[in-house]
């Protein structure tokens, strides 16, 4: 059996088999396509921005432009030299960029914020590792001029409060203009940036620093708030700024106690749910928690850390959203949310990623029937079939 398939294969005509061979190639290149390119498009062109209900009251011309468009996702942990496989690194990479690249072109968000842990080994890596790290986000994370870029501190970005130094906190405001305490306002919409690795509450000299800007800035916000009517001496001389009720950005969730009451496809699995979270480690502390919600009096909270979703209220009034890792290294499902905000409310709709499952799926499906192709082509399961016509004949014949 095995000669004559050999005999059957040299006998191909060589302009033939250059044809199959050809057909094979085209094959195999559009599988890689559509796995490592066109999926990005089939999935994230079925996301859409959510409307906010004041958007109804208003003209469609208005609507489009008083209408705060912000992509927000979180952890991307971009690998390092010391823990990261050149492999890993390659395809994790490739993943997060055309994920990136592809929402960008198709939503065309006004502003994106990643909320830390953009580096994995921010908190260790050397100057010359840290530059080759800034280069690759620089490369995947690539945007247009008409999106704004906000980058949050994270714990692996610059350690955690026991690896924090003066210098690692200021690498990373150098790069992506970060500052505890700043604020952005863009169409009447505020955020506060927080770093919440610096809400240690011990005095130190970063925490101390930060916390003092939060204060500051806080008082700042209460003052705009006040109507116009209402005296009050310690704000007569504050710079007034929109008097709309901030959204907190930062890294480490609120205080709570576990994810056991987080629900969702993409929430903790359900081994790790019930696990108590420690303070300062995986949430802020209790006292840094009610400190940010006093000071700001916040309309809703992003942050990250834990690589799960969960929506959890503050104060039974105050919702906070915990964003899933944006890596596959992470999770099978990353996802990142699209928020509709205005000065005076917001709407928030998940995106989901492909699904590096299926895409495997897809893969070993191509493959498996690329080996069929090539089996029947040089009449490799041919044996069977002249067997079952064989007996077919003979049944005609009686």
């Amino acid at each position: 059996m095995l000669s004559s398939s050999s005999t059957t294969v040299k006998n191909l005509p060589l302009k033939k088999r250059l044809c199959f061979l050809l057909k094979l190639v085209c094959f195999i290149i559009s599988v890689l396509i559509f796995c490592e390119f066109l999926v990005y498009y089939v999935v994230i062109f079925q996301c859409r921005w959510p409307e906010v209900k004041g958007g109804a009251h208003m003209g469609k011309k208005e609507t489009s432009t008083s209408v705060l468009k912000a992509m927000i996702l979180a952890d991307t942990h971009l690998l390092g030299e010391i823990k990261g496989h050149w492999l890993d690194k390659l395809r994790r990479e490739w993943q997060m960029e055309r994920s990136f690249q592809t929402a960008l072109w198709l939503l065309q968000p006004d502003i994106v914020f990643i909320l830390g842990d953009v580096f994995d080994e921010g908190k260790w890596s050397s100057p010359q590792a840290w530059a080759d790290d800034v280069r690759r986000f620089q490369k995947m994370f690539k945007h247009p001029v008409s999106t704004e870029l906000v980058v949050i501190v994270g714990n692996h970005d610059i350690g955690f409060h026991y690896e924090m130094t003066t210098y690692k906190v200021n690498r990373f405001e150098k790069i992506f203009n970060f500052t505890s305490g700043k604020l952005i306002t863009r169409k009447g919409v505020n955020f506060v940036l927080v770093n919440s690795v610096a809400m240690e509450g011990d005095g130190c000299a970063v925490c101390r620093t930060s916390e003092a800007k939060l204060a500051a800035l806080s008082h700042k916000l209460n003052c705009s708030q006040q109507k116009p009517n209402h005296s009050n001496k310690r704000c007569s001389d504050v710079e007034k700024l929109p008097a709309s009720e901030p959204i907190l950005l930062q890294h480490y969730p609120l205080y709570r106690k576990s994810d056991a009451e987080c629900s969702g496809e993409d929430s903790a699995p359900p081994e790790e749910k019930n696990i108590p979270f420690k303070e300062k480690y995986d949430v802020l502390s209790q006292e840094a928690s009610q400190k940010l919600i006093w000071w700001f009096h916040p309309r809703l909270i992003l942050s990250g850390h834990t690589h799960s979703a969960c929506e959890v209220l503050h104060a039974g009034k105050i919702p906070e959203i915990s964003i899933p890792s944006f890596s596959w290294r992470n999770r099978n499902n990353p996802s990142f949310i699209m928020g509709s905000i205005t000065p005076t409310d917001f709407s928030l709709q998940k995106c989901f990623l492909p699904y590096e499952g299926r895409v495997f799926t897809i893969y070993c499906a191509a493959g498996a029937l690329l080996v069929i192709l090539i089996l029947a082509h040089f009449q490799l399961l041919t044996p069977p079939f002249y067997f079952a016509q064989h007996l077919i004949s003979k049944h005609k014949a009686v």
